[in-house]
């Protein structure tokens, strides 16, 4: 699956509708962001039922402030609509894969357990 550009009016639903949403954070104007997006492509073809969505900084600065992204390029990964990995910098394309076979292999059942225990604690 190739990217898809992700905006304030698509971000809710492309959350809620996906099971593993893997988002990069970038801007036109960042070298490392340039560089990295050849490999964050290449990889997104190796997983079809991940989402790869970019978020453009500059233009969508009201869901860059609300996850405070700070530095670009942000790689931010959601599995079942919980934010499991968010990381600043660049990865490799094994660095890449690595993380993919990490969230992967979560036990969501006791994550969302974790969630809503932290939720029911206030």
């Amino acid at each position: 699956m190739a990217t898809v550009n992700i905006t304030e009016e698509t971000f809710e639903e492309t959350i809620n509708n996906n099971d593993i949403v893997i988002i990069d954070f970038w801007a036109e104007w960042c070298g490392p962001c340039k560089s990295f997006a050849p490999v964050y492509e290449a990889v997104s073809e190796k997983h079809e039922d991940i989402v790869f969505g970019k978020i453009n900084t500059e233009e969508q600065q009201a869901i860059s402030a609300h996850f405070q992204i700070r530095s670009i390029p942000t790689l931010m990964i959601f599995r079942e609509q919980v934010v499991l990995f968010s990381q600043a910098g660049m990865l490799s394309e094994p660095q890449l894969e690595d993380v993919i076979g990490k969230v992967r292999e979560v036990d969501m059942v006791k994550v969302h357990e974790e969630v809503a225990k932290q939720q029911a604690e206030g």
